[in-house]
């Protein structure tokens, strides 16, 4: 039996290689230019979140790099999160809110399958740099559960990045082995925030990693490596079906998806990272859709994640149940007016 189900996890390996091959047909690394052996960012206020706030936080303390004058937490907070208790705030939701609802003089984007070197190369040309982590307080026994750093700065003679953490307090340092490994459980997604004057100078530190397609591309092809080298890893596995969804190549994201869920995912890991609900509707798996949901409202928090309940509404909507499905869209919108993926499904599902 054993032999048996190694021959079976060499098959699905081997059958998304092979798709991995074909989508990474044209992917090259990025372009990376050197750059000093250490650098630390200056002018950045640090801020100490408040409860459940560290994504408002560490967006406002990047803000600060730039002199913007909010300078309170809560006014992103507010957009991002209208209900305290909410647990997550996305990557594309923190800089939706940097490129709509401030005045145009910081910008943000997001990209996926960073590496240390581009960490280092955008520090050191004085970009913005938040991480996205996996993070389980020492000593506190609160298990898993995601977490934004501010990169500030990094030493390569010590080995160590240095960081604002809203949570732990300013200057905390990692080193570059634990910020690989954390860093990893989020597909190494990071937010760069500049100034519009700058933006083609940044555009060009990111090599091919600009190309938000191509991007997509260039991570699932790091993820690949590390998949091979480590079968038995759970996030590799993760990594791979979140950049086979950004490619919009869902059937291998639905089978690396639950290669991952065999091998075992922390609980709360369907709080921050939604990939494999969109895989699982893309494949027509809608039971499957309305099970990782009612898990979320069963796990003691998920019932605050608005994904939860806009997931469940389109799951349901695809297996003929309107009216609960409008009752979800609801829920969603109700625990965050701003989640426009609600709003515009409610709408789509009103006029139907």
């Amino acid at each position: 039996m054993k032999r048996l189900a190694r021959l079976l996890t060499w098959a699905v390996l081997l059958t998304i290689m092979i798709a991995v091959s074909a989508a990474l047909a044209q992917s090259e690394d990025s372009a990376l230019t050197g750059y000093p052996p250490a650098f630390t960012l200056t002018g950045i206020t640090h801020i100490y979140q408040d409860w459940n706030n560290c994504g408002p936080a560490t967006l406002t303390m990047g803000l600060s790099f730039y002199d913007y004058p909010i300078t309170d937490q809560h006014v992103a907070a507010n957009w991002l999160k209208p209900n305290s208790e909410d647990k997550n705030v996305s990557p594309w939701q923190m800089a939706e809110y940097v490129n709509t609802q401030l005045d145009g003089s910081i910008r943000a984007l997001v990209r996926q399958g960073g590496t240390l070197d581009q960490l280092k190369v955008l520090i050191s040309n004085q970009f913005v740099v938040l991480t996205e982590e996996g993070y389980d307080p020492p000593g506190e026994n609160l298990g898993w559960m995601g977490h934004y750093l501010l990169m500030a700065g990094y030493d390569d003679a010590r080995q160590v990045f240095i960081t604002q953490d809203s949570y732990d307090g300013p200057n905390l340092e990692y080193s570059y082995e634990h910020v690989n490994e954390y860093w990893r459980h989020f597909n190494r997604v990071y937010i760069v925030l500049y100034t519009p004057d700058r933006e083609d100078e940044l555009l060009a530190l990111l090599g091919t990693d600009a190309d938000e397609q191509q991007n997509w591309a260039n991570a699932l092809e790091r993820a690949r490596v590390e998949t091979i080298a480590n079968q038995q890893d759970a996030f590799n596995w993760f990594n791979m079906g979140t950049n086979f969804v950004g490619l919009g190549m869902y059937s291998e994201a639905a089978t690396a998806y639950d290669q991952a869920r065999n091998l075992g995912l922390p609980w709360r890991i369907n709080w921050y990272q939604f990939g494999m609900f969109e895989a699982y509707l893309n494949m027509g798996r809608n039971e499957d859709v309305v099970a990782l949901a009612a898990a979320n409202l069963n796990d003691g928090g998920g019932h605050y994640v608005e994904e939860t309940f806009y997931y469940a509404a389109l799951a349901r909507e695809a297996m003929g149940d309107s009216e609960r499905a409008l009752s979800n869209l609801d829920q969603a919108i109700f625990l965050n007016g701003n989640f426009t993926p609600a709003r515009d499904a409610r709408a789509e599902l009103q006029g139907a």
